[in-house]
């Protein structure tokens, strides 16, 4: 199985590679590793060699080196799962290096000068070469991955090292490919794990059944993160200006079927409230065509001023990094992805207190169905129970009162896991 799993994972590398060519995204991809072990020479390796001439130079019992502490993203919103546990160990370990890695660019390029890590790369592709060379020159004291990321050459070389590896906010259906008939070679490099923390018990019942006993249910990071950023909001007293003249609809993450229904919206309700649409995508050319389709009456939140900011009824965001703080605006969310694979992130919106609106595809997440259950959140499926609901919202203030306190509490409820993963992570160098 290794040969057929080295196999594949070379064909990945070769077909990003070629994608290169007229993609952008793995154009970075590929770029971003060109110069990889030589960077990553340069920065921790020079760390290295400072700490052990110190450490050689004290010549005392009780000294030894600073550890480092690994932690690894896929992209941006598994990063930003992370965020609190990094934070946190930063705070409680500050002798400690910390090492975050990230497989995508929409990772990387946005988070490449993360403050609370000391280097930020890209990871090597999961080839038994790059493995071995990657851990070695890091030699992590601990390694914590999040969520969904499992490198099996990674995971081996570090389980024969010896070096605790630790998966936080994992998530786990009988659907995933472990489970199956055909998943038993996979599941047995899961076995190579330290510790698993989980977001619920049905995950971890499926990891017990299958006799993985590592496990722990923490329940979900993210819900630390959002709670932080509720508590210390990003103040944009221009977008502030703009929702001072009327109700705000926020859409964000949208794909172009969920502007589809928005824009119908506009069009109806464009007299009584006003629009935030915040595309997944932020391309030029994305944008360019969002903001044609809206038309004269959508401004770029990149060119918002004193001057025109009353004068738009569309503030399109043209940029990364602002949504999750931008719902403090809203007086109802809408969150896209639901006419596609899935809908995104549910619980920025919800910890503001925000009534989210989403579309057909929010089975795989369980925060979707808890909250629509509990009456905080509403799928639609079309523009007229788009535009019902909303008209409902707008017009019941003690219905919407009621619907953005059961979205706030549900947040605060589920606090709690970072705490949890810290206090059982074994450390020691």
């Amino acid at each position: 199985m290794w040969l057929l799993y080295d196999l594949l994972i070379h064909l990945y590398g070769d077909a990003i590679s070629m994608a290169a060519m007229f993609n952008p995204k793995a154009r970075a991809w590929v770029k971003g590793r060109r110069n990889l072990f030589a960077e990553l020479k340069l920065a921790v390796g020079s760390w290295q060699l400072a700490e052990s001439s110190h450490h050689s130079t004290l010549k005392t019992q009780n000294s030894k080196l600073e550890a480092v502490a690994w932690f690894h993203c896929a992209s941006l919103g598994e990063f930003e799962q992370g965020r609190p546990v990094i934070e946190a160990f930063r705070k409680e370990h500050p002798d400690w290096k910390i090492l975050l890695t990230f497989f995508s660019p929409s990772g990387f390029e946005i988070r490449k000068n993360y403050e609370g890590a000391d280097w930020v790369f890209y990871l090597p592709l999961d080839t038994p070469g790059n493995a071995k060379k990657f851990v070695r020159m890091v030699n992590p004291s601990i390694v914590v991955f999040v969520k969904y990321e499992f490198w099996f050459r990674y995971l081996d070389v570090l389980y024969r090292k010896n070096i605790p590896v630790y998966v936080i906010s994992a998530s786990f259906r009988a659907s995933h490919h472990f489970f199956k008939w055909y998943g038993g070679w996979a599941l047995k490099q899961l076995k190579k794990v330290t510790r698993f923390f989980v977001q619920d018990e049905p995950s971890a019942e499926l990891l017990r059944a299958k006799g993985i006993e590592q496990v722990i249910v923490s329940g979900d990071t993210r819900f630390d993160r959002v709670a932080a950023v509720v508590s210390n909001p990003k103040s944009f007293p221009l977008v502030e200006k703009f929702a001072s003249q009327m109700p705000i609809f926020l859409a964000g993450s949208t794909w172009p079927a969920d502007e589809e229904l928005v824009l119908k919206l506009l069009e109806t309700h464009s007299d009584r409230m006003r629009f935030i649409i915040a595309p997944h995508e932020v391309g030029e050319q994305r944008v360019d065509s969002l903001q044609l389709a809206v038309g004269s009456s959508a401004l770029r939140f990149s060119e918002l001023t004193e001057e025109n900011v009353l004068e738009a009824k569309v503030l399109i965001i043209d940029g990364i990094g602002y949504l999750s703080h931008l719902y403090q605006y809203a007086t109802i969310a809408y969150i896209g992805g639901g006419f596609g694979t899935g809908i995104h992130n549910i619980l920025e919106a919800a910890a503001f207190g925000k009534p989210v609106i989403f579309g057909p595809k929010y089975q795989k997440f369980r925060e979707a169905t808890e909250l629509i259950d509990s009456g905080g959140a509403f799928p639609i499926q079309t523009f007229h129970q788009l535009n019902n609901r909303t008209s409902e919202l707008f017009e019941n203030q003690e219905f919407c009162r009621k619907t953005s306190e059961i979205c706030r509490n549900y947040v605060v409820d589920h606090r709690g896991a970072t705490g949890i993963i810290l206090q059982s992570l074994v450390v020691s160098h």
